[in-house]
């Protein structure tokens, strides 16, 4: 925007606390996140001597700047709408849940099914969630299992996964952060020691084949045992667009093939893999616009699929793209207002820098750093709602501390790994995080509701990381500090077991 960033200190701090408290007080998203760029921006002109009218102007700058400075991810959130809408419409949605309804026969298998699918998508976070979502939604609403349900499935399999990938855009992101040409090697060491990501992929696996649910999640099972998530839903969304009943397995598998195959071409042509980059560092350079060329792709692999069998007419075709776009406008307008939120702590009132700096002047024992790192990563993911931003703050951070001394040197990749666990575990909760908002897009369940259901689950997680980390620490060890954890995230999960038996 142009402007100067300042430090506020405690400040910088209120606007997301402000935004997230509103959300989970009021339930309603949009107010709440407006509320937290406005106050952030108000702090600012504060700050500067500017007035309240100008505190209004910069509001609207910075969603205007971050409209434009996100547009390739507009752009592939319609073009993926247009795809499910089209998708839908020449029934190819409607005949793969016919299909799969055969072979998945009950909750448990629908529930696997989709944790496998979000692990087999593991180059992007933004593609697996409604990704996942897509495919797997008619089939989880026929067993109903609830679109919260869902919802945690599909974001506990999307950062997660990536973030332990080697071959996605985070890996690349992670490893240009660390620098050097051991970027990627020192990501490769992480790996063992990011205990979040690990676990809550375990939780994962142990939620899908058991029964076993708490808190809100509990509450929202048993509402989707006895509703119906039936068609009359969709056609309303649809604004009553005709859907074929001509449409096979194939309409659906060949356009989701597209996408998938063109989208990991189109990360690798945007970065230059073509022309002699390295297929990692190709894929991490500007995911999004691949991804967009993917979704492109998949829209015309289905404009030829279905006009010529006339499965939609080609005024229906592009009624369809129309309604489609119309069905992402509400993901778009919580992203464009989450990431002006993110652009006015971290561009302009110094949200980051100053949690980051708390971090850096603490005298603390570089024993308890990767405990410490976690929960500072975990608190300032949380609040700016992003995991590249926040470690893309801290791990420059990590490595100072961690430089000069032997000691600091054998600390230095659980430190890491504590980063990027914290980073991923406030994103994941996050209710003003990007992946967090697409996958209540993807499962078609109320954003808030997802937050609430999901963050039980993850905090569970995240504490028993925390003394994971405590472990880490003073073991140094990878596997032993992995084995500790989950044994203890086992031990915990028998005890909540037993104790909801019991009650019973």
């Amino acid at each position: 925007m142009g402007l100067e960033m300042i430090e506020a200190g405690w400040l910088s701090i209120l606007p997301p606390l402000i935004a997230i408290v509103l959300a989970l007080k009021t339930k309603e998203v949009y107010s709440s996140l407006f509320a937290g760029v406005f106050s952030g921006m108000l702090i600012y002109c504060f700050k500067t001597g500017s007035s309240i009218l100008e505190a209004v102007r910069y509001v609207l700058d910075m969603v205007a700047y971050k409209i434009g400075d996100n547009g390739y991810m507009i752009l592939y959130l319609s073009l993926l709408g247009a795809v499910v809408m089209v998708v839908t419409m020449a029934g190819g949605s409607r005949a793969y849940g016919q299909w799969a309804s055969t072979k998945l026969k009950s909750k448990r298998s629908a529930k696997i099914a989709t944790a496998l699918l979000g692990c087999l998508i593991f180059i992007d976070d933004y593609f697996n969630c409604l990704t996942v979502g897509t495919v797997m939604r008619p089939i989880t609403d026929k067993h109903k299992i609830a679109r919260e349900k869902l919802a945690y499935i599909i974001d506990s399999t999307a950062a997660p996964v990536c973030i332990i990938a080697p071959i996605s855009s985070w890996a690349v992101a992670v490893a240009s952060e660390v620098g050097g040409e051991g970027g990627l090697s020192a990501f490769m060491k992480t790996i063992p020691y990011n205990l979040y990501a690990l676990l809550t992929l375990l939780m994962v696996a142990i939620v899908c084949c058991t029964d076993f649910d708490f808190g809100k999640m509990k509450k929202a099972v048993a509402e989707a045992a006895g509703k119906e998530y039936d068609e009359v839903e969709e056609e309303k969304e649809m604004e009553g667009v005709k859907v074929s009943d001509k449409g096979r397995v194939y309409d659906l598998l060949i356009p989701m093939v597209v996408l998938i195959a063109c989208s990991i071409l189109g990360m690798a042509y945007v970065g230059g893999f073509f022309s002699g980059v390295d297929f990692t560092t190709a894929i991490g350079e500007n995911p999004t616009a691949g991804l967009t060329l993917g979704a492109l792709a998949a829209l015309i692999t289905a404009l030829v699929l279905y006009i010529p069998r006339k499965l939609v007419t080609f005024r229906e075709f592009m009624g369809g793209i129309t309604a489609g776009v119309k069905l992402m406008v509400s993901a778009v307008m919580i992203l464009s207002l989450a990431w002006s939120l993110s652009g006015v702590c971290r561009e302009m009132i110094g949200t980051g820098e100053f949690v980051s700096g708390l971090v850096s002047g603490s005298n603390v024992s570089l024993s308890i750093l990767p405990a410490i790192i976690f929960a500072v990563a975990a608190f300032l993911s949380f609040s700016m709602g992003t995991a590249w931003g926040t470690f893309g703050i801290l791990i420059p951070i990590v490595s100072m501390i961690c430089d000069g001394s032997a000691e600091g040197a054998a600390i230095l990749i659980p430190a890491l790994g504590a980063t990027l666990a914290g980073s991923v575990y406030g994103d994941h909760c996050s209710p003003i995080s990007d992946t967090t908002i697409l996958s209540s897009a993807g499962a078609k369940c109320e954003h808030i509701r997802h937050v609430e259901t999901q963050i039980p689950y993850a905090t569970m997680v995240a504490a028993v990381c925390f003394v994971g980390y405590i472990i880490a620490g003073f073991v140094r060890n990878p596997w032993i500090t992995l084995g500790a954890s989950i044994v203890l995230l086992l031990g915990v999960l028998a005890v909540l077991m037993y104790r909801q038996k019991k009650t019973v």
